[in-house]
């Protein structure tokens, strides 16, 4: 049986925050999954900066890295698990990790990246508490 995929219909029953920006860095796809993990409904995403999400002291790298994207098309976080410090709505620190992936125009040129996003909070909080844990027995011995 044959199935045509419907991407909207698939991204909106993700247990992963599914983010589209455009050359800008403005949101233009928002799954249901992504508004769990950062609190905007859809229609409080859409054409807003992905700022809304950035926690301030790391928009500039953010920016930096988002522009060089763009501009070579490519990414080494396509494979590779970037986890990095995010916002929730309510101004609450988050962890997310995720990947992402360049969407290209008809000419080829990068037109928007896709984010494919996942709440790692707990997992961070729990590795930094096993972290420190450690340093405080080994200081002991």
């Amino acid at each position: 049986m044959k199935y045509q995929v419907d991407f909207e219909k698939l991204a909106n029953v993700m247990g992963d925050g599914v983010v589209i920006s455009d050359a800008k860095g403005d949101i233009v796809f928002w799954n249901a999954s992504a508004e769990r993990i950062f609190g905007y409904s859809a229609a409080e995403a859409l054409g807003k900066s992905l700022d809304i999400i950035t926690p301030e002291r790391f928009r500039l790298r953010h920016w930096d890295g988002y522009k060089k994207s763009m501009e070579t098309g490519t990414t080494r976080y396509g494979s590779t698990l970037l986890t990095v410090p995010a916002l929730h709505k309510e101004g609450k620190a988050l962890s997310i990790a995720f990947t992402v992936a360049m969407l290209m125009d008809e000419d080829g040129n990068v037109g928007a990246i896709a984010a494919i996003v996942r709440d790692d909070t707990e997992r961070f909080q729990t590795d930094r508490e096993l972290k420190k844990r450690i340093a405080e027995l080994e200081a002991k011995s």
